[in-house]
């Protein structure tokens, strides 16, 4: 029997969807999803809409292309995983011209046997409609016909554009066609907007509490090392370095004052990240399952390598060992790329190399973390190769310890959240005078050049608004020490990198620390690397 080409894919199509039974069960459910866009339409403006796309897909080289990973705001509000979408939210109840009633629609790629059985399973109108749990679903072909008057609307919200996609050119629906349609439809100029960065810098300036101000000068200066118009505009580097409260209140009132007088048409794209700020920096009970396990996995893979460490290793058999246990445990990813640092290395913050072939007798420093159903961990440790720290590595390792110690205690609710940077720094600084790596106070940011906190979840640096400390936001707090080769103290110093990052829950009654599981004072972690590992015996054939 012969069988016609739509056949043959309808055949091997289910044969794929068999082939994907047995997924995990544990993914957010539909009613998450749900209950995050009813949130976020209680937070919306009135008479608005707000727009959101999926991630583009990003080329790897030539026909090869990266794994694709959701927009985290995205995949928050619908669940969705698939690229070349559009989610519409309404903050009022909307009419169809049938009759039927909404207040959001999905817009989808349209299934496709072909493309389904090389890329996998495409959910679809119908499945996203049963799997999401929405009502108002079309393809995405439909999108430009959606007869949504945006001009009717006081705000239209949606995150600008990166231009960090391709035009297919045999898609009709893709995320260019996607993006370029909308433009059309809101008429949208980009030099009508201001620079992005000197908004948000005018909109952190509005927001600031003069008491939060000084966190806010230490954000901007670091802002404008990156950003350099930011130190051309004359409120923005005033403010900065003025040191009177009574000033940075004047300056506040000219951005308010520039703000009120500058036109404005209904585009709106800040408002959005406020309000996913406000949202997902509030972790719910049903992501705490996820970003629970995200992290207790990355403890295990911490813990394992303490047993397994030995100064014949490579930096990236380290990281293989770390991502193994991840992949054990039944980690997708990981949540960023694995930085793996000996001796030297350790003093390059996001070293990602990881291309030193033995470790030797250096400390390790290890920041990884695993992604479980799209939550992540940012666990570090840093560990003598040999199992035993030196008299000038335990020095600075301890100082570190006892810094983190004083963070970890000031995350408690309605503290600042630069509180833990705060307390941490002070330490640290002491701590370098006293072994007199340091001269001056002003000399530490040298050998501690990072903040201590940062938000944790759907992003290793996660969505959030930085005010104080809540119940139910997530932190890390990783203090740090790195002196590398050449630095103006005594050589017995140099090459020593150390870090220590834990993940951070924040309660009514006070801080909780979830990757407690993997051992952080200098003596445990010597204790742990004398027990055997079950790695030992895993011995490849020599290929030379």
């Amino acid at each position: 029997m012969k069988l016609s080409i739509t056949t043959l894919f309808t055949c091997l199509f289910s044969i794929l969807i068999f082939a994907q039974d047995g997924n995990p069960t544990d993914y957010l459910s539909s009613d998450f999803h749900k209950s995050r866009r009813d949130a976020f339409r209680e937070k919306m403006p009135e008479n608005s809409v707000a727009v959101l796309f999926a991630n583009p897909i990003r080329n790897r080289a030539n026909d090869v292309d990266y794994v694709y990973h959701q927009d985290p705001n995205f995949y928050y509000l619908t669940g969705f995983k698939e690229p070349h979408a559009v989610l519409v939210i309404f903050s009022e109840e909307q009419t169809s011209p049938e009759g039927n009633s909404y207040k959001d629609i999905l817009y989808v790629q349209e299934k496709n046997a072909r493309m389904e059985l090389y890329n996998g399973r495409r959910l679809g109108v119908e499945g996203a409609k049963k799997e999401l749990g929405f009502d108002m679903v079309f393809f995405g072909t439909e999108f430009k016909n959606s007869g949504i008057d945006y001009s009717a609307f006081d705000k239209v919200m949606f995150f600008d554009f990166e231009n960090d996609y391709r035009d297919s050119k045999r898609n009709p629906a893709d995320l260019y066609s996607l993006v370029e349609t909308f433009k059309q439809q809101v008429n949208y100029n980009e030099t009508s907007f201001p620079n992005p960065i000197k908004e948000r810098a005018y909109e952190m300036i509005k927001t600031t509490n003069t008491e939060n101000s000084d966190n806010l000068i230490k954000d901007l200066g670091r802002a404008i090392q990156y950003y350099p118009e930011l130190k051309e505009d004359k409120i923005i580097s005033e403010y900065v370095n003025t040191t009177d409260n009574k000033t940075r209140i004047e300056l506040k009132q000219q951005v308010i004052k520039i703000e009120a007088e500058t036109p404005r048409s209904n585009l709106d794209i800040k408002t959005l990240s406020t309000i996913m700020g406000a949202l997902r920096q509030i972790k719910t009970p049903e992501e705490m399952v996820l970003l629970t396990k995200a992290i207790r996995i990355s403890a295990m893979g911490q813990r394992e390598i303490m047993k397994a460490m030995h100064p014949g290793m490579s930096e990236t058999e380290i990281q293989g060992v770390h991502e193994y246990v991840y992949k054990k445990y039944g980690s997708e990813y990981e949540g960023y790329p694995s930085i793996v640092g000996a001796g030297n290395n350790a003093c390059v913050l996001h070293y990602i190399d990881n291309s030193k072939m033995h470790v030797e007798n250096d400390l390790v420093l290890m920041d990884l973390g695993a992604e479980y159903h799209g939550y992540t961990a940012d666990v570090t440790r840093t560990i003598p190769a040999n199992g035993k720290f030196t008299k000038e590595q335990k020095l600075i390792y301890d100082l570190v310890y006892k810094a983190q110690e004083a963070g970890i205690a000031a995350a408690v609710v309605g503290n600042p959240h630069n509180a833990t940077d705060t307390v941490g720094r002070d330490i640290i600084t002491q701590g370098l005078l006293e072994l007199g790596i340091i001269k001056t106070a002003e000399e530490s940011r040298k050998y501690f050049p990072h903040g201590t906190s940062h938000y944790i979840g759907l992003d290793v640096h996660d969505a959030g608004l930085y005010g104080a400390f809540e119940p139910n936001m997530v932190i890390t707090v990783e203090p740090g020490i790195y002196i590398p080769k050449g630095s103006d103290c005594d050589e017995k110093w140099w090459g020593i990198g150390v870090r220590i990052e834990d993940d951070i829950l924040i309660t009514e009654d006070g801080p909780v620390n979830l990757s407690a599981e993997a051992p952080r004072t200098s003596e445990e972690i010597e204790k742990l690397m004398k027990e055997k590992s079950a790695l030992d015996d895993f011995v490849l054939p020599n290929l030379d």
